[in-house]
């Protein structure tokens, strides 16, 4: 399971790596200790918490939210495998992206909840790459 930063964590949130720590000082979302000492929240933790956010009130910080050239930086939230044909969601800031793919690309991408991803969106298509 792929852990992140309070860093990362943040940019992924969209908010500063100082809101991060007080959601996490406040319990707000899970964190635990590499040996080296540094907090780190799992993946699938910062997935949910990530869903959690958008639904509601992101705290007593304005956030500003910008898409450079339609890229979403985030983090996946659900993966629906079929047969042929994936659904990815992915939770960039307060953004709900979700794509469908083959079943094949997320594999290759080894997209799972709680795993880093970007969402490119041009036109009606959004694409993913894996961070």
């Amino acid at each position: 399971m792929q852990s992140y930063t309070i860093g990362q964590a943040a940019r992924l949130l969209g908010v500063s790596p100082d809101t991060a720590r007080r959601w996490a000082d406040a319990g707000r979302v899970p964190t635990h200790r590499d040996e080296g000492g540094r907090r780190l929240i799992d993946g699938k933790d910062l997935a949910a918490f990530s869903v959690e956010l958008a639904k509601g009130d992101g705290g007593d910080e304005e956030i500003s939210h910008t898409s450079v050239r339609n890229a979403f930086p985030g983090i996946v939230t659900a993966v629906k495998l079929g047969d042929v044909a994936a659904q990815v969601e992915i939770q960039a800031g307060p953004h709900r992206l979700v794509s469908l793919l083959t079943r094949e690309a997320v594999e290759e991408l080894g997209l799972e909840v709680g795993v880093e991803a970007t969402a490119r969106v041009k036109s009606t298509n959004v694409h993913i790459d894996r961070s």
